[in-house]
């Protein structure tokens, strides 16, 4: 018998509405011993009622839901409350449950058991956690595809056509003295070459399939006083850096996200690079180039009313070994810059003091990392596992397809192919060893 578990599923905050599940072959009679309503006559419809504790004082009025097993999310018989959303009533609801036979749920206890129990894959249970952790709509849209089946498709379709391939080789595993015709052979060999291809691209989504994820870390870079903290405040249209003329102002990094065509981005505002004069500017250049290290995107900020100095040009030898986009800023002031300094890189001349010139960065910074081309089908790579696993799948089709090409014996090809098909079934989870499992529902919040 599967245990009957329980938790709230919803924020722990104060709000309208507040949601309890339960799960397991007694959730219904569970339920029944906390809930006063008519659940067991009227399964998949909500009903109304109210919560009692274990003593019979009413806790709460609201409604539920009885879904029957298998036609439920984890599989099971499971009852959904949904309450005031006070974090007291909840939590009192809770430990009525508990005390009429409930166990707390562990995190991410429910999607596992609807993955166990085969209503979803590892794929499905994955994007759970990425659409709930999305903080754009395309990263959501994405998730939502891909909680819809897209990637394990994907990923089927490939471990399929291995199945196929691996299939014919048998045929020549069991009659050995049988020579494979030229013609046939050359087929194999392009039916492995076309699985190594899909597998290989879809791990090609990854790179910018982690920005759908992650958001975009953008780096705004350049020596004091050029007008960084200036420029971070006009995009976000809010005084979020302290500009003064005094040069060395910002003496740590200061960050702050912002959405822009449904993709995120992480401005970092770094301290200005030059010679540190004291100790907590030397910190706070350290962490700057700490942030450009790990940054997606360099914006290199320079005063377009003075002639490039020794510090403009090491900025711009930085901006020329990464992602990078120039800003001549203070064109209000007059320019004696222009892209032809920064040439090849893409160039915009703004002034953030009278925030002219923004909307073009932010166009730029949307074309430089490629947001407008990222499908959002669910077919886009955003786990870093899985974009791993699907590099190692093509390593094996790949030795696969070599081997058979160089004369080695059908069944060592055989043996290469269905490990493929073993490391293609790590994704989905029709492979996975259960540490694997474990560690991906642990991530999970409580109640999911």
């Amino acid at each position: 018998m599967a245990q009957t578990i329980a938790a709230i599923s919803t924020a722990p905050m104060k709000s309208a509405l507040g949601i309890i599940r339960i799960s397991g072959d007694d959730a219904l009679s569970v339920a029944e011993r906390v809930f006063c309503g008519r659940l067991s006559q009227s399964p998949r419809e909500m009903v109304t009622g109210k919560f009692l504790s274990q003593t019979g004082d009413t806790l709460d009025f609201g409604m539920a839901v009885y879904f029957k097993g298998p036609k439920s999310f984890t599989g099971e018989d499971s009852v959904e409350f949904f309450c005031h959303g006070s974090t007291a009533v909840l939590s009192a609801v809770l430990s009525s449950l508990f005390k009429a036979g409930a166990h707390p749920a562990k995190p991410g206890e429910f999607s596992e058991r609807a993955f166990l129990n085969g209503k979803i894959d590892l794929t499905q249970a994955e994007a759970i956690i990425d659409l709930i952790d999305s903080d754009c709509e395309l990263a959501a849209k994405n998730a939502a595809e891909q909680m819809n089946g897209a990637m394990g498709r994907e990923i089927s379709s490939i471990s399929d056509s291995l199945t196929a391939i691996a299939a014919e080789f048998y045929a020549y595993v069991d009659y050995p003295d049988d020579d494979i015709p030229e013609t046939e052979r050359d087929e194999l060999c392009k039916s492995l070459a076309l699985c190594a291809q899909k597998a290989k691209g879809l791990s090609g989504t990854y790179e910018r399939g982690k920005l759908l994820r992650d958001g975009v870390k953008v780096a705004l870079v350049g020596r004091p006083n050029v007008g960084k903290s200036s420029l971070l405040n006009a995009i976000l249209g809010t005084d979020r850096s302290i500009v003064t003329d005094i040069e060395g102002t910002t003496r740590d990094t200061v960050e702050e996200s912002f959405s822009i065509n449904s993709l995120t981005l992480h401005l970092i505002d770094t301290a200005g690079l030059r010679e540190a004069e004291g100790e907590p500017e030397r910190l706070g250049i350290e962490r700057s180039r700490r942030a450009i290290d790990s940054s997606d995107l360099v914006i290199a900020v320079f005063d377009g009313s003075v002639p490039l100095d020794s510090y403009d040009r090491e900025i711009l030898s930085i901006a020329e070994k990464k992602r990078s986009i120039c800003v001549i800023n203070k064109n209000d002031l007059g320019c004696v810059l222009s892209a032809d300094n920064f040439s090849p890189l893409p160039t915009v001349v703004l002034s953030a003091k009278e925030n002219k010139g923004t909307d073009e960065l932010l166009a730029l910074i949307c074309k430089t990392v490629g947001a407008s081309d990222i499908p959002c089908d669910g077919r886009t790579v955003t786990n870093p596992r899985h974009a791993s696993t699907l590099m190692r799948a093509h390593d094996a089709i790949v030795s696969a397809a070599e081997g058979f090409k160089n004369g080695t014996y059908p069944d060592l090809c055989v043996t290469d192919i269905e490990n493929a098909i073993n490391i293609l079934g790590e994704i989905t989870g029709n492979c996975a060893q259960d540490v694997i499992i474990s560690e991906i529902f642990s991530r999970f919040c409580v109640g999911k």
